[in-house]
């Protein structure tokens, strides 16, 4: 009856543990990232004897085998803040903490602290990526604030040329510098229509003050723009600056017909652009950072590395919504959208993936087992307690 004690006191300790981890799974139902558990139960060792009418095994009561994490993907939920990534895949972020130590989680709550690297919302820790040429590092947009402008290499034009018309003015011609300095400019175009240069036209690049800074031609054939001649390369020098070449096309969108007495040619656009300041930033599903700037540019960084695993007996929960690797043999590092390690989604962040309908219902088996292993003990306790009754008369 002893044994029969002992082996109900493994009840309640095993059922008690089991209890626990249900409490701690149903506790982080709303942790985004967390991954349930479950505890692993086993029976302990057992006795041989022989009774005489044959072997007879007897055992010792319940033993627990350790706990099992779920890897499961949660549900997948917007939050609207691009810093907030998930994983949707088998990746998990990396993430290295004040002490050099490496984890990982699949709670993507991130954002930029006040040296511009980006960090966990939860413990500071640095998100690590890899850059352009393979080498993993933090992911900072320190000195990135703003961008420098890039000159003008070419100007396009669109509309008809009347190849009747003496000459054609374009106004509001900008073009940028290097720095990002607008420098204003005409086009004017003069029709050179002879034998010898039949369809022709003359092209001036005309400064603010009325002076042509260069000039070149144009040609048309059967009212289109000749081929290997429909552009112009101007040379100028903007103050302070050296000599730059801008291209005037005219190549596409262009005509020149009799029957449209009306030049309606202009400027269409010039792929120069201004300086620009860091306006927002993102990652795309291949965990590449984005940044977008004022003047339209964007301008790629480092991406997100990703670690996954063979086994799930290679990991361990180390809080903080982070796991840690127990056999470095059982992982892999890698990058988003390749490799099985899954795309990134930006703007969503990973929901626990606890079932709480079956937690409630591990619950409920929890208990029928702490009440029958208690009863098992008040039985063999009054079975005692009758044997001692019988003793004393």
């Amino acid at each position: 009856m002893l044994d029969s004690i002992f082996i109900g006191m493994t009840g309640l300790q095993g059922y008690s543990q089991g209890l626990r981890v249900i409490a701690n799974n149903t506790a982080n139902i709303n942790t985004p990232g967390y991954k349930g558990s479950s505890l692993q139960f086993a029976d302990m060792f057992y006795s041989n004897s022989n009774t005489g009418m044959g072997t007879m095994q007897v055992g010792y009561g319940l033993n627990t085998a350790g706990t099992m994490l779920n890897f499961e993907q949660g549900e997948l939920r917007q939050t609207g803040n691009t810093l907030d990534l998930a994983v949707d895949g088998q990746g998990l972020f990396t993430v290295r903490d004040s002490g050099g130590n490496t984890h990982y989680t699949r709670a993507g709550q991130f954002n930029f602290n006040t040296d511009g690297v980006l960090v966990s919302r939860i413990d500071q820790s640095k998100v690590m990526g890899q850059d352009a040429s393979g080498a993993v590092g933090e992911i900072s947009i320190a000195g990135k604030s703003a961008i420098a402008g890039t000159a003008t290499t070419a100007v396009k034009f669109a509309g008809n040329l009347s190849s009747t018309a003496p000459s054609h003015t374009i106004g509001s011609v900008n073009i940028l510098d290097k720095l990002g300095g607008s420098h204003a400019f005409t086009v004017k175009l003069t029709n050179e229509n002879t034998v010898a240069t039949p369809n022709q036209w003359k092209v001036e690049l005309v400064d603010a003050s009325g002076v042509a800074v260069d000039s070149g031609s144009i040609a048309f054939e059967n009212g289109l723009p000749k081929a290997g001649n429909s552009t112009v390369t101007m040379d100028f020098t903007p103050p302070g600056l050296a000599s730059m070449a801008v291209v005037l096309d005219f190549s596409a969108d262009v005509t020149s017909f009799a029957a449209l007495t009306t030049s309606t040619l202009s400027m269409t656009s010039q792929d120069g652009k201004g300086p620009g300041t860091l306006t927002g930033v993102n990652f795309d599903a291949s965990g590449t950072l984005i940044m977008n700037y004022s003047n339209g540019e964007t301008v790629k960084g480092s991406r997100l590395l990703l670690g996954r695993f063979d086994s799930v007996d290679a990991v361990a929960a180390n809080g903080n919504n982070q796991f840690d690797a127990t056999n470095q043999l059982a992982w892999h590092t890698g990058l988003g959208a390749e490799g099985g390690f899954g795309s990134i989604r930006s703007g969503m962040i990973e929901l626990s993936n606890v079932d709480l309908s079956q937690e409630f219902s591990d619950l409920v088996i929890m208990q029928r087992g702490y009440q029958a292993s208690s009863q098992v003990i008040s039985t063999a306790n009054d079975m005692l307690q009758e044997l001692f009754q019988m003793k004393g008369k």
